[in-house]
């Protein structure tokens, strides 16, 4: 998992339609949330998204651009997207999983993706970094705001 107070990989990802998605595109412009699910199809990971998108006027007042990761690949994440329609980026990773290239790995004999979520400041260092092999302890509401509230801190000095 990548470590806080590190500078973030460069991930490889793709939106559903297939465009590429650079973090450091978003450098000295946003923070950027990241919240990995598990699977499309985790009720859990669903759930946690909806609150996201419930909580998108705090993210853009906050300059926190979130995007919700789904490993499954770019036919899953344009269902995903279609389906569910988030205020947000839906992304997966052309080359691998994102999961993979972040540290979220497959745990309990090799089946089961964990979840979670990493926070990367405008400066491209990582802020907060959470992972979880069960689907319930994927998002860590506290650290993000925590995470959040420390980076706009930073920009204030």
């Amino acid at each position: 998992m990548v470590v806080v107070g590190s500078t973030a990989p460069e991930i490889d990802l793709e939106d559903h339609a297939g465009r590429p998605v650079r973090l450091a595109d978003y450098h000295h412009k946003s923070s950027v949330l990241l919240y990995f699910m598990r699977s499309a199809t985790c009720p859990v990971c669903n759930s946690r998204v909806k609150e996201l998108a419930r909580r998108n006027a705090e993210f853009v007042a906050a300059r926190v651009q979130v995007m919700v990761v789904i490993p499954e690949g770019r036919a899953e994440a344009a269902n995903w997207q279609a389906k569910r329609r988030p205020p947000f980026p839906v992304v997966t990773g052309r080359r691998g999983t994102a999961h993979e290239a972040i540290g979220l790995a497959k745990k309990v004999l090799g089946t089961m993706q964990q979840s979670g979520s990493v926070l990367i400041d405008e400066a491209g260092v990582v802020r907060h970094a959470h992972a979880a092999t069960m689907p319930t302890g994927g998002y860590d509401r506290k650290g993000i705001d925590l995470a959040i509230e420390n980076v706009r801190a930073q920009a204030v000095r």
